[in-house]
């Protein structure tokens, strides 16, 4: 479909969904994960000029490239930081002088733009089966699904009426149900006085320049985890979500793109972003839109959404961290229960990849960490494995073809 053709046929009903889809996403990120960047920046002893600084990069670089790569490729390319590289910089800020740190974001960066440009990453993703990426994709998610419910026994009455809510309204009004239970949930937090927003005032963020330096021990203690943790953590799962529901984007402009953005950056702080895996499973699937040639206005949504919050600064990251996490994590997880359930059905249609799919699952749901390197890469690898053990070879350009139909 030619983007002109796309943008034409547009109607108003079409941009609920898909725009509730990108503010849950960015609810959800900086809900959920934003706490360990404040975290690292405390680690290494920021001001709070330099650590505003540091979330006026990253919101605005995510936002940009996410709205750009969703508006060029007319996909719900949604971009975002990287999570297990900010709870890696929790540690390695303790022991790295900041401008040193900057010196390691910029090389990190600078390895994805020429992985991009080479092409390899693409031509990997193109070898893994369906069946195995929709296992890893499920089992990276089954965690959230079981957020979803788990909350109930700390705060019963919320979680009991979303879980409710939702079940209604999917009944009744299936297109509604994530809206409708967003809305429920901010009225009955707000009527609870649970939401405390008094104090805060919107103030523009204000970016600050620090001038890069470079050493071998950030090359290797920063920089190099820096780039093998997103890359495994975050790049590999965010293409593969994107494959599970049906959008051949190639990664190379994502990569390239996104590493340019993060080289840019840089120097004010931001540690990196990529595309997003947990949260563009939000905006990939049906809840977005039952269309799937609508659902790229997720990302544009989102994108939207992060350069708003980037203007102001902590100010607006104060507001979403405000939420209960009980609202977060169930919110979340119920947003990604079609996600989920349709990830299970392709990883066991295909008879012939369905136990190792299977294994990949459950070796990605137990979120093994190894050498630094978290639980997406190691589930992904021991399904590969698996694939292989169990069909007597490699997966390889066939055999994705022929599980593919």
């Amino acid at each position: 479909m030619s983007s002109t053709a796309s943008t034409s046929t547009l109607r108003l009903r079409d941009l609920l969904h898909p725009v509730i889809a990108g503010l849950i996403s960015v609810i959800v990120n900086y809900g959920g994960t934003f706490i360990l960047v404040f975290q690292a920046a405390k680690v290494a002893g920021l001001s709070p000029e330099l650590t505003a600084s540091w979330v006026w990069s990253v919101s605005i670089g995510v936002g940009v490239s996410g709205l750009f790569l969703s508006w060029k490729y007319r996909a719900p390319i949604i971009t975002a930081w990287s999570t297990p590289a900010a709870a890696f910089l929790v540690v390695a800020l303790a022991t790295t002088p900041y401008a040193e740190a900057i010196g390691a974001y910029m090389i990190s960066a600078a390895a994805f733009v020429l992985l991009g440009l080479s092409g390899y990453f693409e031509k990997l993703i193109r070898l893994i089966p369906p069946g195995i990426a929709a296992g890893l994709l499920g089992g990276i998610l089954l965690q959230f699904g079981i957020g979803a419910f788990a909350g109930m026994s700390i705060d019963p009455l919320l979680v009991g009426l979303l879980i409710a809510a939702y079940l209604v309204l999917k009944r009744f009004s299936a297109r509604y149900a994530v809206v409708g239970i967003l809305v429920l949930g901010l009225v009955f937090l707000l009527s609870q006085g649970r939401v405390d927003l008094t104090g805060l005032s919107l103030q523009l963020a204000t970016p600050v320049f620090t001038r890069p330096e470079f050493s071998l021990n950030a090359l290797l203690s920063v920089a190099l985890p820096l780039f093998l943790i997103t890359l495994t953590g975050q790049y590999m799962p965010g293409m593969l979500v994107l494959r599970n529901d049906g959008y051949k984007t190639s990664a190379n402009p994502i990569v390239t793109l996104t590493g340019l953005g993060s080289l840019l950056m840089a120097p004010f702080g931001s540690h990196a972003f990529n595309i997003a895996a947990i949260t563009a499973a939000i905006c990939t699937g049906k809840e977005a839109s039952q269309d799937p040639s609508k659902r790229w206005i997720a990302g544009i949504a989102a994108g939207v959404f992060y350069i708003l919050v980037g203007i102001f600064g902590v100010t607006l990251a104060a507001v979403f961290m405000a939420f209960p996490a009980t609202f977060i994590t169930t919110l979340a997880g119920l947003a990604l229960l079609g996600t989920i359930g349709g990830s299970l059905a392709s990883a066991m249609a295909d008879a012939k990849s369905r136990e190792a799919a299977l294994i990949t699952f459950l070796a990605s749901a137990a979120n093994i960490t190894l050498l630094g390197i978290g639980g997406a890469f190691w589930g992904l690898l021991i399904g590969l494995v698996a694939y292989a053990v169990l069909n007597g070879r490699l997966p390889g350009r066939s055999a994705v073809v022929q599980a593919a139909k």
